[in-house]
């Protein structure tokens, strides 16, 4: 039989400084501990689960004594559903460690010459930010095991339920939070979460369980726009019409703020939306948001930067990197629905976007012709076959490249591609320093980097965006 390791405790140990990702670091006897859910500045009790020989990663056992830096989270689900890690941090506190993030990322893996790094732009609105929220129900709730432990020892049973509504709990891919109030996004969303929760046991509408692979109501999409328009997208695990128009015409009643009403069947085992199809119960089946002077029609699949006054601002950001006088060419790589290129077009003679993704293509094909673009076109496949001499000769070769890839960051060949194309400026969005700072790393064969700014597109989480202007070395 296996015998269990022994438990390593680290006691009493001062919490010096932010890490990345959301980790804080101590020291112990010359080694960095790795610690979540710590603030520099508390004391506590570490129980180890990685232990190298000079690193550890631990979360915290018990707290002796809590930082000055602390505030009291504003959500009565902090710590349990996982989707705001840092609101026990003011505002302001949040921003340095961010842009803490962004200077030792690109100091510590890219190991290139750098310009100052100014201040991150922080959102002037920390609350109901979000313009797109994705609700999880289930037929199993999750019970904190402080909570479960009180129960058990009061000799209550925990607390049974036929289904419920929220965000999936941390660890736990078949159980919900059962959210009470969410504050990410603005009233009505927790309204009309609560009203299908309430309407599907009411009529005994099956909650789907994803162990089992069996139940009716699966998932909820709520977006909506800064110009008070409404999208809700409910997926259903098998098709039973008779329920599905009872508890739409529901919200409907309920929400009259509802502009496109949808409904998806989703037989599959996963939550992957890519190859369903939304099928319109009311309205256009889309809704519009503006920035600036552009509208963007936002269909139930598109990707849309999710806190669209701060995406504003990183594009402005972005328009300003890119330094356009009306002369330019500009490549719009990893374009999505074609907000980045189409926000910078009066300022550019052509905008040409490239994607993977031919259904995103489709969206800023129609967004174009909606702000009634003529110099741009769009394209889907991939920029390592899309972009050869042909393609070049035909369109004209770039002189600006913005690019602004997922997590990941771009792969090896791309950035070897960039390096081909030899544009004198490229503008760098990213989502994930980490993985930027590796490109720049590789960029820096040609190119030098002569501008960052960190913007912060959502508050009291880890998650930060960072654009980098980078010019030809031969040309500066």
């Amino acid at each position: 039989m296996r015998k269990n390791k022994p438990v390593t405790i680290l006691e009493k140990v001062t919490i010096e400084d932010y890490a990345a990702e959301g980790k804080s670091l101590a020291r112990v006897n010359g080694k960095v501990i790795f610690v979540e859910a710590a603030v520099p500045g508390d004391v506590v009790d570490i129980q180890l689960q990685k232990n190298k020989a000079d690193w550890g990663e631990g979360f915290v056992k018990k707290f002796h004594t809590y930082s000055s830096l602390r505030v009291t989270p504003f959500c009565s689900h902090f710590g349990v559903c996982g989707g705001c890690q840092w609101q026990m941090l003011p505002y302001e506190q949040q921003l340095v460690y961010k842009h803490q993030q962004v200077v030792d990322n690109l100091k510590r893996i890219a190991k290139i010459p750098l310009p100052v790094i100014p201040s991150i732009l922080g959102a002037p609105e920390t609350q109901g930010y979000r313009n797109k929220v994705e609700y999880t129900f289930a037929t199993e709730k999750f019970i904190p095991f402080e909570d479960f432990k009180a129960m058990k020892a009061a000799g209550t049973e925990p607390f049974k339920t036929p289904g419920a509504g929220g965000f999936h709990a941390r660890g736990f891919f078949e159980k919900v939070v059962e959210i009470d109030t969410c504050y990410l996004q603005s009233e009505p969303t927790n309204l009309m979460r609560k009203a299908v929760v309430n309407f599907a046991m009411e009529h005994q509408m099956p909650f789907y369980n994803i162990k089992q692979h069996q139940g009716w109501l699966r998932n909820m999409f709520v977006r909506n726009t800064t110009q008070g328009e409404w999208m809700v997208n409910i997926i259903l695990g098998y098709e039973a019409k008779e329920e599905r128009e009872q508890l739409l015409k529901m919200l409907l009643e309920q929400f009259p703020q509802i502009t496109t009403l949808l409904y998806t069947i989703n037989t599959k085992r996963n939550d992957s939306m890519q190859d369903l199809v939304p099928k319109v119960y009311h309205g256009t089946g889309y809704i519009t948001e503006k920035l600036e002077d552009f509208s963007f029609k936002i269909s139930p699949k598109s990707f849309f930067q999710t806190n669209s006054k701060q995406a504003e601002r990183l594009y402005q950001v972005t328009r300003d990197f890119a330094e356009l006088s009306g002369k330019e060419i500009v490549y719009d790589l990893y374009c999505g629905t074609g907000s980045i290129g189409i926000f910078c077009s009066k300022k550019a003679k052509k905008i040409i976007g490239v994607e993977f993704v031919a259904e995103a293509i489709e969206d800023a094909k129609q967004n174009a012709q909606l702000n009634q673009l003529k110099d741009t076109a769009f394209f889907a496949g991939d920029v390592i076959d899309i972009c050869n001499d042909d393609f070049f000769e035909m369109h004209g070769k770039p002189d600006v490249i913005i690019t602004d890839p997922p997590r990941a960051g771009m792969h090896e060949k791309l950035v070897k591609k960039l390096l081909d194309m030899e544009a004198p400026l490229i503008v760098y969005v990213s989502c994930n320093p980490a993985t930027q700072a590796r490109d720049l790393s590789l960029l820096s064969e040609k190119y030098t980097v002569t501008k960052i700014q960190p913007v912060d597109m959502f508050p009291h989480t880890l998650h930060i965006e960072n654009v980098v202007q980078l010019k030809r070395t031969d040309l500066i």
